[in-house]
């Protein structure tokens, strides 16, 4: 699942490779996309690669090989959803609410952030309590000793505030976003991971914004 830009930046690659049967240069995808920097590119361009979308060819310029497109996943993660557990009770199959899937967030290296559902996720309604809700998929290790996996579904509740101890998603500099451990201490924030192979970061208090806490988590056993 891709943030709206990352989607903006496959389709004009597509698009641009089919007319001149060669990749844009970084500057083209910039202007492309309207971004202020090659930096921001460079980040959708790492995005794409991680999610298995593009390679980046070595020592070759403007070498980008587009491996997939939004199309061809749209079906599998259309059936990924249907295997998401149903709680089931003596009556059937309890009432269903759906929350917008907001894609995939890192419990390890931060990601880009993502803000815009590209699927829903229908769960049981008895499986959250008031307030507004979305959810993530969750990409890599950093928090299995909070017992959360990599390719588990985690249950946000949106709110700004955090106590020391909640597991909060986390807006670092108004683009990357992750999964850890909030603790506020004296002048300063830190984000800690849940694996002793990740150090805890930290940041001033204008450098993060809490988007949600973890309210529950969904995992598909095969």
């Amino acid at each position: 699942m891709l943030t709206i830009k990352q989607s903006e930046l496959l389709n004009f690659l597509e698009e641009f490779q089919n007319k001149y049967k060669a990749s844009p240069s970084y500057d083209e995808m910039r202007q492309a996309l309207g971004l202020a920097s090659k930096s921001g590119i460079h980040r959708l361009i790492s995005g794409l690669e991680e999610r298995g979308f593009i390679r980046r060819l070595i020592n070759r310029a403007r070498a980008i090989e587009i491996i997939k497109t939004e199309s061809e996943i749209r079906p599998v993660l259309s059936n990924r959803q249907n295997e998401t557990n149903i709680i089931r009770t003596e009556f059937g199959i309890s009432s269903q609410i759906e929350l917008p899937m907001l894609g995939r967030i890192a419990a390890g290296t931060p990601i880009e952030a993502i803000s815009d559902p590209s699927s829903f996720l229908s769960i049981p309604a008895n499986f959250i309590s008031s307030g507004e809700h979305f959810a993530l998929e969750i990409v890599g290790d950093s928090m299995i000793n909070a017992g959360i996996y990599d390719g588990d579904t985690v249950i946000i509740r949106k709110t700004e505030e955090a106590s020391n101890g909640d597991i909060v998603v986390a807006l670092v500099d108004g683009q990357e976003a992750t999964l850890k451990t909030f603790k506020r201490e004296s002048g300063r924030i830190a984000l800690e991971a849940a694996n002793p192979i990740y150090e805890t970061r930290y940041f001033t208090s204008n450098q993060v914004k809490i988007q949600g806490k973890l309210s529950g988590l969904i995992r598909k056993y095969r």
